[in-house]
């Protein structure tokens, strides 16, 4: 591949031809306040997306009642306890819980557990026993009983996990009975539940995974960034809709199977791989324009982009009685998240187009638009490839 030559036409399409400065000069400043504004966004978007690439806060406990004793299992991610409770347990790369680091700081994870969680009988708090912790992946399970006094009240759950670190964290609780499972949500407006009564009806579940979709994609900046890449030589919008429904269709499918436990890949093949198809969207964007077929390549990827929405559906957990209206709900909100992140990227590219000299000579989105925003998206590629499989 001659680069020297592809640098050239670069360099050239950057150039205002002397012979055309007089007549062109107003388009050309036209130009360069779109070039600006779209360089802005671009920037302020890398600073942010190469802080992180997935949301947390995100735990759910399991809650089995024996008569006044209450056993419950917490699934959190083992970086939250990070960073509530000061501790080092997980790999710096994979973000996979260290078994012999959680063995060493087990007690700090009690003690934090011990202020966050607890179960009441009525007023009186009732006593937990010792508990255990055990890695999985990236998350940390920690079982305690706690033992009620006979003759306490109603049995109530509270949990303020993470609180302290995030106001905006949730937790789910799932309580198991004998005749089946209900889920509560737990945030801070609402730390306490009672473990009596009816859990949420199927239209909440719902409604909930279709909240934990929408959020998900927009704090998924890897997500993000894929979208915008792939879609910014695009003028029209029917290649648009094209890509956004093979991407929806590609990554329905490998969250499915991924959530249901049918297909699953470890994150620390998930992760780098995403990140290799931002990379490649991006540098195709300096060899080629043709945006009408790249919805092929955006279903292949999407697959790939599937999984990476199974591991934020994992820190939720999908309730078991309502597992396939809970999955839904989550596609139909990453799915609503998509659609928003288009409509803000694609007029913001055809404002470009109308006041830029490239529409007004009739040649369309002058490439230093396209190259810039392209650069600076391949950077924070770079960065979260480089993060996800070399740095320690």
């Amino acid at each position: 591949m001659n680069w020297a030559f592809h640098r050239t036409r670069f360099v050239q399409s950057l150039r205002i031809r002397p012979g055309r400065a007089r007549l062109n000069s107003a388009p050309a400043k036209s130009t360069s306040r779109a070039w600006l504004a779209l360089a802005s966004v671009a920037v302020a978007a890398g600073a942010t997306w190469e802080t992180q690439a997935h949301n947390a806060g995100v735990s759910t406990s399991r809650i089995v009642i024996h008569g006044r004793t209450v056993d419950v299992e917490i699934n959190a991610l083992g970086r939250d306890y990070e960073k509530a409770a000061g501790i080092r347990i997980t790999e710096a790369k994979s973000g996979e819980v260290n078994r012999v680091a959680l063995a060493i700081m087990a007690p700090s994870i009690f003690t934090y557990v011990g202020d966050q969680v607890a179960v009441f009988a009525g007023r009186q708090r009732c006593a937990p026993t010792p508990g255990t912790a055990r890695p999985a992946e990236t998350h940390v399970l920690v079982t305690v009983a706690w033992a009620c006094p006979l003759n306490g009240g109603e049995l109530r759950y509270r949990a303020t996990l993470f609180h302290d670190v995030d106001p905006a964290a949730r937790h789910l609780a799932i309580i198991a009975t004998e005749s089946g499972e209900r889920e509560l949500a737990i945030d801070s407006r609402a730390p306490e539940v009672a473990l009596s009564g009816a859990g949420s009806s199927v239209l909440q579940v719902v409604w909930r995974f279709v909240q934990a979709g929408i959020e998900h994609i927009f704090l998924g900046y890897d997500h993000v960034a894929f979208l915008a890449a792939i879609m910014l030589w695009a003028r029209r919008l029917w290649p648009v809709i094209k890509i956004v429904t093979a991407f929806t269709i590609a990554h329905s499918i490998t969250l499915s199977l991924a959530a249901l436990q049918i297909v699953v890949f470890p994150s620390t093949i998930v992760e780098p791989a995403i990140a290799a198809t931002i990379i490649f969207v991006v540098v195709e964007n300096f060899f080629s324009r043709n945006v009408d077929g790249r919805w092929r390549v955006t279903f292949v990827f999407g697959l790939i982009h599937g999984f990476g929405f199974a591991s934020a559906l994992q820190e939720i957990g999908l309730p078991a009685h309502a597992a396939v209206p809970a999955l839904m709900g989550f596609n139909i909100g990453v799915e609503i998240g998509q659609v928003v992140i288009v409509a803000l990227i694609f007029p913001l590219l055809l404002w470009s187009d109308r006041i830029g000299q490239g529409a007004a000579a009739g040649k369309g989105r002058h490439p230093a638009v396209v190259y810039f925003c392209s650069a600076a998206i391949l950077l924070v590629g770079l960065y979260w490839l480089i993060e996800r499989t070399v740095l320690p």
